[in-house]
């Protein structure tokens, strides 16, 4: 096995040092193959090069090494926490790796909610005195934080958040208004006389009250039910011997609202308030991790996460720092399990327990809680409501994952059938790779191109691209298809003429035309002048009455036009890219428009512009930039606008 790698890396093999640390190693083109921790250096990464793996996922690896990097740290539980960052950072080809395709909501609570000392509720002939900063605001947030606000969370997902919104508004009726509606409001809003808000905009609660209120919330979402239905009690108790009946009416049923909620939750008998429950299920190659979330003792719902590279991880290492002999024998859940904790609690905060359907090695847990400010339990087989949680994650594990290999079958068919009707020979199926283009546009304004990316049988979001085409005739999509293509492979093509191509530059399997013969013989001129293979050309026709299903497609390099069939797999693939690029397209042109006619009320403040001049000139120039970029005379070149008017609004314009 070492006659194949250089003798500069195994002369640094020798001289590693045994103490605890991360390794990385590299292909020949320098991408990640792997990353991985030991408590011995010299021990862990000499068994990779002394050992024959044979044939073996993990031989496959090892042959493709070319150069390596070590960090030496001082302890075990520090060489688990870098891998991890470094794996999250890197994405190694042969790491179990979870993806985090978008970050957790919280709910927050805005503002000071400062008290006064004044406690009676302010009329609504004292507007003028009311402040939104005065009465904290609850809302759905994504992104950072802000210490001047309190976050609660994070929530699994957005209806988890907006479902508890709604729960606080019922018990504790706490504003959802943005603070310039709550500033100009002038009567109570439909939310008040529905008993969701106290309606502090017009000062139906004073100051102090709200206040109360806010704290109870919070007391609630911390999972002090107990004290806030004790707090409550003692309230009703209060207005009614000081025999304000109707207050105390208004308490008890809060009071009611609050335990109807935690009985329907059945958790009022449950001590602990944030816990996380991960169940993993491993099937057909792919598994799912299910993380379910109690957050202030209520049971959220869950999230399911599928990483990549699961049989490669498993076949080359552990993610628990063990010896080899240990690591063996360690099943794929475990590590798979173990692999998810360690990478996702990088970045998300931690609850105190952790219920997992696998038993974690402790010193995963101890990594875990070193980087953060509590002491991390993991309970393996829990009992009585935490079983019950267990079960319900498991389940729902299981279906996830019978869900993801029902799509990636069907999806992996459509792929297939897609290269027997064009008759392509990739060398591996999963990597084929489509790059689909649409022109999008309103009459010519913010024209923009879109690029959609296909590959290992699913769309690439992250891969997406939008181009804004400008310098051509507004309305004109075969200049537009000319530009976006020129942009997008010129840099290619010289790549590969100079022989610099690699699989970071490279031309896509199929490139999708949204468009018929017009966009192809357009495509195909750009092509010719590149010196690219027309053959990778395809454009997607609308069929007769442009009905579904019956498209065809027409090539560039001289082939017969194909009709795939209404219920072929194949089309149903081209028209899902298409679609997805149109779809892209189109809501990047909206925001552009948007962006563009922002600026557009400066004409419309020109004396002489109307409603129909306006237009007209933004279509002839494709939005108020190209109007300020023209000149007097190209302004007089628009119909209705004489020189007079063009100097009026060059002079406004500039």
């Amino acid at each position: 096995m070492s006659s194949v790698h250089p003798e500069s890396l195994l002369a640094e093999v020798a001289a590693l040092p045994s103490l605890p640390g991360v390794y990385r190693y590299f292909d020949a083109e320098d991408q990640v193959l792997y990353v991985g921790k030991a408590r011995n250096l010299k021990k862990r990464v000499s068994s990779y090069f002394q050992k024959d793996h044979g044939g073996t996922r993990i031989g496959h690896m090892v042959s493709k090494i070319r150069r390596m990097q070590t960090t030496v740290v001082r302890s075990e539980a520090e060489a688990l926490l870098l891998e991890n960052n470094l794996i999250k950072t890197l994405s190694p080809k042969f790491n179990i790796l979870f993806r985090d395709d978008k970050s957790y909501p919280y709910l927050k609570v805005s503002g000071t909610g400062s008290a006064r000392s004044n406690s009676k509720p302010l009329k609504a002939a004292e507007n003028e005195t009311v402040k939104p900063d005065d009465y904290s605001r609850i809302a759905y947030y994504r992104g950072g934080v802000e210490k001047k606000h309190r976050y609660f969370g994070p929530y699994p997902s957005a209806w988890a958040v907006k479902e508890t919104i709604q729960l606080l508004q019922k018990v504790f009726r706490l504003r959802t208004c943005e603070d310039t509606v709550f500033a100009n409001r002038t009567r109570p809003c439909l939310l008040y006389q529905i008993k969701r808000c106290s309606g502090p905009c017009v000062g139906m609660v004073s100051v102090d009250q709200y206040a109360q209120d806010v704290a109870q919330a919070e007391a609630f979402l911390k999972g002090e039910t107990q004290a806030v239905l004790k707090a409550m009690e003692a309230r009703m108790m209060a207005h009614s011997d000081q025999l304000e009946f109707e207050l105390a009416a208004e308490v008890r049923n809060q009071m009611t609202a609050l335990s109807r909620v935690l009985h329907q939750q059945s958790v009022d008998n449950v001590t602990e308030t944030d816990v996380d429950i991960l169940a993993v299920k491993v099937q057909g190659g792919r598994a799912c991790v299910n993380l379910a979330m109690v957050r202030g003792g209520r049971h959220l719902g869950d999230r399911p996460y599928f990483p990549s590279h699961v049989e490669d991880g498993h076949a080359i290492g552990g993610t628990a720092l063990e010896d080899d002999a240990e690591v063996a024998v360690q099943s794929l859940e475990v590590k798979v399990l173990e692999a998810f904790i360690a990478q996702h609690y990088l970045s998300i905060p931690v609850p105190a327990v952790l219920i997992t359907s696998e038993k974690i090695n402790a010193k995963v847990i101890d990594a875990i809680t070193s980087q953060s400010s509590i002491k991390v339990s993991a309970v393996h087989n829990p009992r009585e409501q935490r079983r019950s949680w267990l079960e319900m994650a498991e389940k729902n594990a299981a279906i996830q994952l019978a869900r993801l290999l029902a799509e990636e079958g069907s999806q992996q068919a459509r792929t297939r059938a897609l290269v027997e009707a064009l008759d392509l020979a990739p060398d591996d199926i999963d990597a084929l790779r489509m790059e689909c283009f649409d022109i999008s546009h309103t009459s010519g304004e913010a024209t923009q191109a879109s690029c959609v990316v296909f590959q290992n049988h699913k769309m690439q979001n992250s891969e997406y691209r939008r181009y804004k085409i400008e310098g051509i005739t507004p309305g004109d999509d075969y200049a537009a298809m000319r530009q976006v293509l020129l942009r997008r492979y010129g840099k290619v093509a010289e790549a590969m003429q100079s022989g610099e191509a690699n699989h970071k530059v490279r031309m896509p399997d199929v490139v999708l035309i949204d468009g018929g013969k017009g966009q192809v013989s357009m495509a195909k001129e750009v092509f010719e002048s590149l010196g690219l293979d027309l053959a990778l050309i395809v454009g997607v026709e609308k069929g007769e009455g442009r009905k579904v299903g019956l498209e065809e497609l027409v090539f560039a390099d001289g082939r017969e036009k194909v009709y795939l069939g209404k219920d072929s797999a194949a089309l149903m693939l081209v028209a899902q890219v298409r679609d997805e690029a149109h779809r892209f397209a189109i809501t990047g042109m909206r925001a552009q428009r948007a962006k563009v006619r922002v600026g557009g009320g400066r004409l419309e403040e020109i004396a002489g512009i109307g409603p129909r001049k306006r237009a007209k000139l933004l279509q002839r120039f494709g939005g108020v930039r190209g109007v300020e970029d023209a000149s007097v005379a190209d302004l007089m070149s628009v119909d209705g606008i004489s020189k007079e008017l063009a100097e009026i609004i060059y002079q406004a314009l500039h």
